[in-house]
């Protein structure tokens, strides 16, 4: 809720009942993530059975840590979404796949977070990696995303869900609280956040620039909205 103590309610936003999906919904989130005040996942899980989205709280996971996760990443019918070369466009891959999929995992944090996520548990790249070939921009603008191309996990698992049921209508509904959350906090004087990418292409990224000439080069990388 926004810092004016108005408290926002976004029960009349959800789904009278969780969503009928048989696709089972693995969020690994940061522990950062937990404790900052807009968070998307809370909505999702309030948008699904509770048998269907499992959240699950950590930056390492191994065998020993979690032998449940590790059952599920080393299943052939698992994948991770997660941009970059190697991963396959979702669309594309369900067309093409001998197994249909009936699990995906989901990394819940900022960039950086998620990088470090994917690529420092060795479990996450058992599944097959997926991307979603999306063109639209996010609609979680009151927090920075480094590119309009970057989406909140709501809007991840939203999109990624409609694909895998086949179901648009699971889209709506799961974008529904989205909408008013964010639609009340503009109204509360929160302020619409551009992307990183969009501010600094415009010239209106209030950091000065970085000495560093790698930070730099990541720079222009974003401005060229490719993924790192």
């Amino acid at each position: 809720h926004p810092g004016s103590g108005t408290k926002v309610c976004l029960c009349p936003f959800l789904p009278l009942h969780p969503l009928h999906i048989s696709t089972h919904l693995y969020i690994i989130q940061h522990p950062a993530e937990e404790n900052k005040v807009l968070r998307t996942v809370p909505l999702l899980a309030a948008c699904l059975p509770q048998d269907k989205c499992k959240v699950k709280i950590g930056r390492r996971f191994s065998e020993e840590r979690d032998p449940e996760l590790s059952t599920v990443c080393r299943k052939s019918d698992t994948l991770i979404l997660y941009p970059g070369a190697e991963a396959a466009n979702l669309e594309e891959f369900i067309l093409d796949s001998p197994i249909y999929p009936s699990t995906i995992i989901i990394i819940d944090g900022t960039w950086s977070q998620a990088k470090d996520i994917f690529y420092k548990n060795s479990l996450f790249r058992l599944p097959k990696q997926v991307q979603l070939k999306t063109s639209i921009s996010s609609q979680y603008v009151i927090r920075t995303q480094p590119t309009n191309r970057c989406l909140s996990t709501l809007e991840c698992a939203a999109a990624a869900l409609s694909i895998l049921e086949k179901n648009n209508y699971i889209q709506e509904t799961l974008l529904r609280p989205l909408q008013a959350l964010c639609s009340f906090q503009l109204q509360h004087g929160a302020q619409i956040r551009l992307s990183k990418e969009h501010l600094l292409k415009n010239g209106l990224y209030p950091k000065p620039m970085p000495k560093n000439k790698r930070k730099l080069r990541k720079m222009e990388l974003l401005m060229d909205s490719v993924k790192i």
